[in-house]
């Protein structure tokens, strides 16, 4: 499981500013509901002096995200706009003694939800809407400027960091590709090359510390966890093989070759993810099969 700081805790536990605020003239919205994380910020500024004056927040996700919309109230209150506009993700997570990594993409949903307030307040058109095509991670709407401007901002070098800071390729994984591309061209800009056998800072495949078997019989345990939601629907999940990160499962029953079963897939692997508190995939069994026929 992932260790919080005690300032996450704090945060979590007894948030500050929560509620929308009285009167607010600057509301931000980022994130869906469909997508499992939603924030609105609402702030009171000063029209004189462009001063924030109060700030809160609405959110739908979970303790980190709590965590980070109140620590982000907290800290641009008193803030004159421009100022609160260089509040950073990495500044929300250091405010709160730091985030597992999986969880930063919550300090990125509350810098989003800033750049969204102050140009509702200024009565310009913040956009998160995105263009046809421009969809790199269609399971958590994730477009392509946003990856980009997160990997510069946070120096993200793999695919794993980049969906612990964005959500996107932790859904079905079929992004992934895309999403090397783009850390191919960028690192490319400053004369280094992508490895796609790197792993996030010193985390190594395995590295919840379990034995294999120990593993095995976690990811098991998991399984069983949500089995019972999937048996009411007439459907199942069996686990056929565990190689490294990648974790190969077969749908039986009404499972089986349903319309839902991508969106189902994320949702077991986003599933044993927070229970292994590791970056794993969680993939068909017929995946399996092709790539050991290809020799992958």
């Amino acid at each position: 499981m992932w260790d919080y700081s005690e300032k996450v805790k704090e945060h979590f536990f007894d948030p500050r500013n929560a509620g929308a605020v009285e009167d607010a003239n600057g509301i931000g919205d980022v994130g869906s509901l469909s997508c499992g994380d939603a924030l609105r910020l609402t702030l009171k500024v000063d029209p004189e002096t462009d001063t924030i004056l109060e700030a809160g927040f609405q959110t739908f996700g979970c303790g980190s995200a709590i965590a980070s919309s109140s620590a982000l109230t907290e800290m641009i209150k008193g803030m004159h706009v421009d100022e609160a506009l260089k509040v950073s993700n990495q500044d929300i997570a250091d405010y709160l003694d730091g985030l597992p990594p999986e969880k930063m993409h919550c300090s990125v949903m509350g810098r989003e939800a800033l750049q969204a307030a102050v140009a509702n307040y200024r009565g310009e058109v913040w956009k998160d809407d995105h263009e046809e095509g421009a969809l790199v991670c269609k399971c958590f709407a994730v477009d392509e400027v946003m990856i980009e401007e997160t990997v510069r901002a946070n120096n993200l070098r793999t695919v794993e960091e980049v969906s612990n800071y964005t959500k996107a390729g932790g859904g079905c994984s079929s992004c992934h590709e895309g999403i090397e591309e783009i850390l191919t061209r960028i690192l490319a800009e400053k004369g280094e090359t992508f490895d796609p056998n790197a792993v996030a800072g010193e985390k190594k495949k395995g590295s919840s510390g379990l034995t294999n078997l120990q593993r095995i019989k976690r990811i098991e345990e998991l399984l069983a966890d949500i089995r019972p939601n999937l048996q009411r629907d007439h459907g199942d999940v069996e686990l056929i093989e565990v190689d490294g990160r990648n974790i190969y499962v077969k749908m039986t029953g009404a499972c089986a070759g349903c319309q839902m079963a991508a969106t189902t897939l994320g949702g077991i692997q986003q599933h044993l993810a927070e229970g292994l508190g590791e970056f794993i995939q969680v993939l068909p069994h017929e995946e399996l099969a092709r790539r050991a026929a290809m020799g992958a």
